[in-house]
């Protein structure tokens, strides 16, 4: 028994390792390939893709992703617990929960994990999730998110997406093309920016008319540290007002 246990403490430890080079060596160098993307191969998809840096990448694209996928990005700390408790909620009444996945979880699980649902698989998300925000940052992460994320089928990242689409670079992406991007994000296989459905249409506006309502997006401390202020804020008045609503009961 006490062997067994020795050997599991090794293998454990080995893992904490791979995993902890595997994040910072990510800090710096560009993921080459995914397990989606492997994944996606070997059902005979394609892979198309080219890294480009944040700064070749269309400010558009950026806030159309947080204003459809993740409001609180740059305030929270990996985890929108706001979103949380919205869907705990909607779960307890009965309602369609919404997705709470921030965009620093969909890049832990797009780079390091596995497709599938399991709880081993949503741990290890957690774990990554936490490494990325500590190891690499907003800036690193979404530039990450926005080369690595399926946007069609055999299509990963920004720069091959908007040459698919619209036959030109990701840095001349206007608010519109944008949005429909973001708006085939949830089913990239099966939906069309460039052909949209009547439903990527509305979709698109929707993510459009939002994306004046995200205010400043920008990586320096004095922008994230702003967010995760009134990120912080906006937690508190919610604790508050669920207590005075519990009080009531």
């Amino acid at each position: 028994m006490k062997k067994l246990i020795r050997i599991a403490f090794k293998i454990s430890i080995a893992l904490i390792v791979i995993s902890l080079t595997a994040v910072v060596t990510y800090r710096w160098v560009n993921p080459p390939i995914t397990p989606l993307m492997i994944s996606r191969a070997f059902d005979g998809a394609g892979i198309n893709k080219k890294w480009v840096p944040i700064d070749q990448i269309s400010p558009n694209l950026v806030c159309a992703s947080i204003a459809s996928e993740d409001n609180n990005f740059l305030g929270h700390r990996g985890f929108d617990l706001g979103a949380i408790y919205d869907a705990i909620d909607e779960h307890n009444r009965g309602k369609r929960q919404r997705g709470a996945s921030t965009i620093s979880q969909q890049t832990a699980k797009n780079v390091f994990l596995w497709s599938g649902k399991s709880w081993i698989r949503k741990g290890l998300e957690v774990y990554f999730t936490f490494l990325i925000e500590h190891v690499w940052g907003k800036e690193r992460i979404m530039e990450v998110y926005l080369n690595v994320i399926e946007m069609g089928n055999g299509v990963y990242g920004a720069e091959a997406a908007a040459q698919h689409y619209f036959g030109r670079s990701a840095s001349q992406l206007t608010k519109r093309q944008a949005a429909l991007i973001v708006a085939a994000y949830p089913n990239p296989r099966q939906r069309d920016p460039a052909h949209p459905t009547a439903y990527l249409n509305k979709r698109a506006a929707q993510i459009q008319r939002l994306m004046p309502l995200m205010g400043t997006i920008a990586f320096d401390d004095e922008c994230i540290a702003s967010s995760r202020e009134r990120y912080d804020k906006y937690l508190e008045k919610r604790k508050a007002a669920q207590k005075r609503k519990q009080n009531k009961k």
